[in-house]
């Protein structure tokens, strides 16, 4: 007898299907995602500026004449005339002001009579002491009487002089009633007016010379033991901003201003230019840097933003960007001077170098970072 098939079911034919499919998805549950590459960290980066050495100083100046000298009469007198006013140009030699020169006068005419009666017994005094010399030697008057004319001479010459000097003096006072500009220049201030009573020696005017013209600035205790006498220095006005005048430090004051603590400190002016006039005011930029340590430690070095540096241990370093890979590479570097916003390197990073300026203290070495320029450029400005 043959034997009977057993009769078709759904079910079983649906269960290889069903447990393949549950093992594919338990091997899928097991195996790990693939991981998705991290982005670039972006950092604020700008390239290494090379400089000469030059380290400057900008401070705000004002052109004053070197030489400012007061003007005033030396006798005492009453203003009768003034011939000039504030702002006025004068030439040497000209007459500024003028004293009543009545009371001067009289003196001067005075002392002049007291001279002509000294010259006139003078003249008798001499011509009796050459009558009596001659009568002495033919024995016609006695020693005693030769003596006595020749006493006589003596006072009448020493009188003489007494009366020249005194009408000397009494010319020079009738002279200082007029007051005489002694060199070129401009009339800077005004201290008295017609009409006044002045005192000898009381101040009428003062005078800016011609000539020689400085710019005036202050610095403070922190910036003065930076500057020397002879530094080169460029000044630019507010009135001629498009004509930079140069000088150099002329001289610094050797102690500070009582009341703003701060050193003065004169820059001579080499340019000459005929639109420059007193009290005009700009920025003084002067060289600081020492030439001596310039030329011994070469002529070249690196001006960074403050903000770029950092510390590696005890040693100064800084992050570049290397070109190939955009890699963070921390390289230590020789710091010769700090400034306000910036930092000098002597060493250690080539001019034109990425440098991170931003976020520096969190950076790794060796990560992958994509370099982006500041947003505002003027906040990293040297």
């Amino acid at each position: 007898m043959k034997p009977v098939p057993a009769p078709h079911h759904p079910l079983r034919q649906a269960l290889p299907t069903a447990l393949a499919l549950a093992a594919a998805l338990t091997l899928a549950a097991c195996q790990k995602p693939t991981p998705v590459a991290a982005a670039p960290r972006e950092v604020v980066v700008l390239p290494a500026q090379a400089s000469s050495g030059a380290q400057l100083l900008t401070l705000p100046g004002e052109v004053q004449a070197r030489f400012i000298t007061p003007m005033s009469f030396r006798v005492a007198g009453q203003i009768i005339e003034r011939r000039v006013h504030l702002g006025d140009t004068v030439r040497q030699g000209d007459v500024v002001a003028r004293l009543d020169p009545l009371d001067a006068d009289h003196n001067a005419a005075s002392a002049d009579a007291d001279l002509a009666s000294a010259r006139q017994h003078l003249e008798a005094a001499q011509k009796q002491l050459q009558r009596d010399t001659a009568q002495a030697r033919e024995q016609l008057i006695s020693a005693l009487q030769l003596e006595q004319t020749q006493d006589t001479y003596a006072a009448a010459l020493a009188q003489a002089k007494g009366a020249e000097a005194r009408a000397a003096v009494a010319g020079n006072q009738r002279r200082y009633t007029r007051l005489v500009a002694e060199h070129d220049g401009v009339i800077s201030a005004e201290q008295a007016n017609t009409g006044e009573v002045l005192a000898a020696g009381q101040q009428v005017f003062s005078l800016a010379w011609s000539g020689a013209t400085d710019v005036t600035t202050e610095a403070a205790q922190s910036q003065v033991a930076n500057i020397r006498v002879g530094a080169p220095a460029t000044v630019k006005l507010s009135a001629m901003p498009d004509r930079p005048l140069t000088g150099k430090v002329r001289e610094i004051s050797p102690a500070a201003d009582p009341q703003s603590r701060t050193y003065r400190i004169k820059v001579t002016l080499e340019t000459k230019d005929p639109a420059l006039r007193l009290g005009m005011s700009g920025n003084v930029t002067i060289d600081t840097s020492d030439t001596r340590q310039s030329a011994t430690a070469g002529s070249t070095t690196i001006v960074i933003p403050a903000t770029a540096l950092f510390h590696q241990g005890n040693r100064p370093a800084v992050w570049i960007v290397k070109a190939d890979g955009n890699q963070l590479e921390l390289r230590p570097v020789t710091v010769s001077a700090y400034g306000e916003r910036s930092v000098t390197l002597s060493g250690g990073v080539n001019g034109g170098e990425n440098i991170v300026v931003q976020g520096v203290h969190t950076l790794t070495a060796g990560e992958k970072v994509k370099p982006i320029p500041p947003l505002h450029a003027e906040d990293f400005a040297l």
